[in-house]
């Protein structure tokens, strides 16, 4: 009977021990992708080159006395939950490197549609039991987050280091149109076009795409056990382009939404 008190015993202490490994492992996955997140994106941003002078041509002049461009970032409704976005009436203009390291903090850190859009892949590698041996539980589901987040602040940093480097808008701009099939398709196609510097020009979403891919090599590396890298890459670059879709319809129809639930009805697309 003591004997088997004492394996039980071992046993409980060996799980505990496991656990905190693999907390402090999380904890250090996360950091190091803190920290390259803050040495990609400011090198990257120096060597974008905006042009002030290009306008979209359908967009309305400015007011007098309008808001600073920083200042309307910081207020743009609804900002919080899918981040920030170009109203349908705002024009769009080249943004500055300042301005790109504000979007990309409140896009990586401060936006809750992205803390969201983690919970769920976590919870399709739960359901998946991928990887098997992080287990089930509470426990499991906590180092499938830690790792998808981090795979997201990699891919983030290296998209918002892409887009300042190409010049590319990394904001989601709503469609200037009505009806929800035109809407539906603006959505979806900004998860594989982007406006280039001259804001009036789309390019192919490349940044989004490798970044996706190089963090899916990187989250592989650390998963326990023997991965195929490649595909995990693979699996990251369509992960994007069905999540991503999915999150941009979200925004598109996020004050819809909000109106439906009785939110933010003084807030028009177009006000």
């Amino acid at each position: 009977m003591t004997f088997r008190r004492d394996s039980i015993k071992a046993g409980a202490m060996a799980v505990v021990a496991g656990a905190r490994r693999d907390a402090r492992a999380c904890m250090r996955i996360f950091a190091l992708c803190l920290g390259f997140g803050s040495l990609v994106l400011p090198g990257a941003a120096q060597q974008s080159s905006p042009t002030p002078d290009d306008k979209y041509p359908e967009n309305p002049t400015k007011q007098e006395n309008a808001p600073s461009r920083s200042a309307r970032l910081g207020r743009l409704p609804i900002e919080w939950i899918i981040g920030p976005y170009i109203p349908v009436q705002e024009p769009l203009e080249p943004l500055s490197n300042k301005e790109r390291g504000q979007i990309y903090v409140r896009q990586t850190f401060l936006t809750a549609g992205s803390y969201v859009a983690r919970a769920f892949s976590a919870g399709i590698d739960q359901a998946r039991g991928e990887p098997h041996d992080w287990g089930g539980g509470f426990a499991g589901y906590g180092r499938r987050y830690a790792a998808r987040y981090g795979e997201f602040v990699v891919q983030n940093s290296i998209v918002s280091g892409g887009n300042a480097l190409l010049g590319y808008e990394p904001r989601y701009d709503f469609c200037r149109c009505n009806g929800f099939w035109p809407r539906t398709r603006h959505a979806i196609s900004r998860n594989f076009v982007a406006y280039n510097r001259t804001e009036r020009e789309l390019r192919p979403q490349i940044p989004m795409y490798a970044g996706a891919f190089a963090a899916g090599l990187l989250y592989n590396t650390w998963l326990p056990g023997k991965q195929n890298i490649w595909s995990g890459g693979a699996y990251s670059m369509l992960s994007q382009a069905g999540i991503g879709s999915g999150y941009n319809f979200v925004s598109e129809f996020a004050l819809d939404i909000l109106h439906a639930f009785g939110l933010k009805k003084n807030v028009r697309r177009a006000q």
